[in-house]
């Protein structure tokens, strides 16, 4: 098991994985249709997608959270 503290960071690892996997995936079926090497186009694509998206989760989610707390009403 992972300790706690890096809990904000595989949740990044994660979220980015999946968030550039099905991004890459639709723009792949639409660049190049779904055919018979599109599974192997869409994880060429996927990996390095998924190389930019973990950074920069990590360097925007501090980001976002402080928009959210200026947008939303504090109770």
């Amino acid at each position: 098991m992972i300790p706690s503290r890096f809990a904000p960071v595989l949740f990044g690892f994660i979220l980015s994985g999946m968030m550039s996997l099905v991004v890459s995936g639709i723009a792949t079926g639409r660049a190049m249709g779904v055919n018979q090497d599109f599974v192997a186009l869409w994880i060429s694509a996927w990996l390095p997608s998924w190389a930019v998206a973990f950074p920069l989760v990590l360097i925007l989610a501090p980001v976002t959270r402080w928009i959210v707390s200026k947008l939303v009403l504090q109770e």
